[in-house]
């Protein structure tokens, strides 16, 4: 690379107990972060293990965690994010690790089916569609949550998961919260029972770091509070009684 300017990576390699290997790549106009992973892997090292499928802002696979702070890594450029000439590069924090920038998401889906976000029919005719306005509230609180990558990155920042292993975590509640909204789903109570036992989200803190650093601009720290009062109100009407 010489007379080339260059930017130098520092990335994460090995298990939970490795270590950073240092490298230099090309420096390039409009250059990803995910271009410098990619880079490394197939000119400096093979053995490098990372994770990214669209490139382009829609699948989620490709957060890490760039200088300290959770972000996907496609749609990333480095001039927004590099310091000094300089990049760190690490997995996705309060998640399992595999190897090098590979986490298991294992956790961050089991609790998505624990929060019960996923569809229940209702009662009515299997062969009609079931009317939704679009000016309902409960159609605009649905539509706001709803664009959730599964990237993981808000469960990497929160400071709630990274001290309780129980704690559902903003996507799933954020999911939850989407589902409860659909007035055609058959079982919502089920939602609040699921979303309001322990590790549920009357354990979130609000320190907005989901809403914070969710690359789509979602904001879970309002959808969990939407929880936390239809939960409270289904409660006290004895709704939610085993």
């Amino acid at each position: 690379m010489s007379g080339e300017k260059t930017l130098g990576v520092d990335i994460w390699r090995g298990g939970a107990d490795g270590r950073y290997q240092s490298f230099e790549v090309p420096a390039r106009e409009n250059q990803t972060v995910l271009d410098v992973v990619t880079y490394v892997q197939r000119h400096l090292d093979s053995a490098l293990a990372y994770r990214f499928a669209c490139r382009v802002g829609v699948c989620g696979s490709c957060a890490m965690t760039v200088n300290g702070r959770p972000r996907w890594t496609c749609r990333t450029h480095v001039s927004r994010v590099a310091k000094a000439g300089r990049l760190t590069i690490a997995p996705l924090q309060n998640l399992p690790l595999i190897r090098d920038l590979v986490t298991d998401m294992t956790p961050f889906f089991d609790k998505w089916q624990r929060a019960r976000g996923r569809f229940v029919p209702g009662e009515g005719p299997r062969d009609q569609l079931a009317p939704v306005p679009p000016d309902k509230p409960e159609r605009a609180a649905a539509s706001a949550a709803i664009e959730c990558i599964n990237c993981g990155v808000c469960y990497s920042a929160c400071d709630v998961v990274a001290w309780r292993d129980d704690y559902l975590g903003p996507a799933a509640l954020n999911r939850a919260w989407a589902a409860w909204n659909d007035v055609r789903d058959g079982d919502r109570t089920g939602i609040l029972k699921a979303v309001s036992a322990s590790g549920g989200c009357h354990n979130c803190h609000t320190h907005q770091s989901c809403a914070a650093h969710c690359p789509v601009s979602l904001n879970p720290t309002f959808s969990i509070a939407g929880l936390k009062r239809a939960s409270i109100k289904a409660k006290l009407k004895g709704e939610l009684a085993p």
